[in-house]
């Protein structure tokens, strides 16, 4: 009769690592139900929007004119958005002082800053008010440069920005993230990027 060494082993085969069994930390709170993120949010928004009200007051779009003010905001803002983002997302994943800058930033002061609505009244304006090759010519090379401003910055933040998420543990992280049960590799707690943010949540 077999004795109880005998009995199969649940370890895994040499070579392979361990994986715990212990559930990832997960956010205990939806981003957009955290006070402190809506507040940052809200402030930069505040920050975004008086910065391109005192632009447009400087310099008001003229009636039949190309809509220089808004034109100029809404590309810039592209460029650094993308920028941001995609700066942000090299450095590591969307947790503690990264998502903070994201949405303060990006969301609150670049969304407050850019504006789909004023180009939207202004080439309406400009179709409406008989400059129907302004208007068009507007509209297009507006998304088209505020595209490529998008793009440019993407490029510019993978040029100066090094990488320092472990993208070994990616996949690894995103799943924890759909099912919190889901074993996790304990080697994925020795990247630098989720060191740097232990402890800094909000």
């Amino acid at each position: 009769m077999p004795g109880r060494d005998d009995a199969p082993s649940s370890a895994p085969p040499s070579g392979v690592p361990r994986r715990s069994r212990t559930p990832a930390t997960v956010p205990s709170r939806a981003p957009h139900l955290n006070p402190t993120l809506v507040l940052l949010v809200a402030a930069g928004g505040a920050v975004g929007t008086a910065i391109r009200a005192i632009a447009e007051n400087a310099a008001p779009a003229q009636p039949g004119a190309w809509p220089w003010t808004t034109f100029v905001i809404n590309v810039t803002g592209s460029f650094v958005l993308a920028a941001l983002v995609t700066g942000l997302g090299r450095r590591g994943p969307d947790e503690g002082r990264r998502r903070a800058v994201r949405l303060a930033v990006g969301t609150g002061v670049l969304g407050g800053y850019t504006t789909y609505s004023s180009f939207a009244v202004e080439a309406d304006r400009l179709l409406g008010g008989g400059h129907l090759g302004t208007g068009l010519a507007y509209a297009l090379v507006s998304v088209a440069l505020g595209v490529g401003a998008a793009v440019l910055g993407v490029r510019t933040a993978r040029a100066l920005v090094p990488v320092r998420f472990d993208r070994a543990h990616a996949f690894d992280a995103l799943a924890a993230r759909v099912d919190p049960t889901l074993p996790r590799d304990p080697d994925a707690a020795d990247d630098p990027a989720d060191a740097d943010d232990a402890g800094e949540r909000p």
